[in-house]
């Protein structure tokens, strides 16, 4: 079953016009791609954040109705208000059914329960959380499994050892070199070389968010 959304035409722009749509309990939105004009759309905060519960809505291809015009679309960017949570503003990309799309899809791991060697205190390290992808839009899926049931101890899954579902390519294996390009994504290792992995980790600088999200411009 597709997921749908609603959306009306925008005709005010700018910060001022955003901000009183926000106001209003409305989001501003765009729509581009497909080798179309982009356009500009408004949503209701409810039902976006409705549709924003179901985890399948970020890597799904969605209806979205403008008026009585449907596109088929998928969610390419959000922006949120940096202390509310709120989703201030929305690209959608427009899907072409018949072409290959390239998107981010997530990984989903699991087995980690039964593992043996994880319930008797190994440490699992993720090293890659999405994958990007190329597929046609009926062949996109909502995330990708990863079993890890069976690891054991300095046991790991690279890329390659991926079950990628029919017709989805990694676009990181499609650069000829596959052997260069793999990576690990997840492994099986002791709790204390976890730790001096973590010890040896740089320490990212502390930054401070200037501005309010709300004053951003349309894109």
């Amino acid at each position: 079953m597709s997921l749908t959304i609603n959306a009306t035409v925008r005709e005010d722009q700018g910060k001022g016009a955003s901000r009183r749509l926000r106001h209003a309990e409305k989001i501003p939105a765009i729509i581009y791609g497909a080798g179309k004009a982009p356009s500009n759309i408004t949503l209701s905060v409810h039902e976006m954040t409705h549709l924003l519960d179901d985890e399948a809505s970020f890597t799904s291809v969605l209806d979205l109705m403008v008026g009585k015009k449907k596109e088929a679309v998928i969610i390419k960017d959000l922006q949120r208000h940096p202390a509310k949570s709120i989703v201030t503003h929305v690209d959608f990309l427009r899907v072409d059914l018949n072409k290959a799309l390239v998107t981010n899809i997530p990984l989903h791991f699991i087995g980690a329960d039964e593992n043996e060697t994880i319930r008797l205190g190994a440490i699992l390290n993720q090293f890659v959380n999405s994958v990007e992808v190329s597929c046609l839009p009926a062949d996109l899926p909502t995330s990708i499994d990863v079993d890890i049931t069976n690891l054991a101890l300095g046991d790991h899954i690279s890329l390659t050892g991926l079950d990628m579902p029919k017709g989805v390519i990694l676009t990181a294996l499609t650069h000829g070199d596959i052997e260069s390009h793999d990576q690990s994504v997840v492994a099986v290792q002791e709790a204390k070389i976890m730790a001096e992995v973590e010890d040896d980790a740089p320490v990212a600088p502390e930054t401070e968010v200037a501005g309010d999200e709300e004053d951003k411009g349309d894109e």
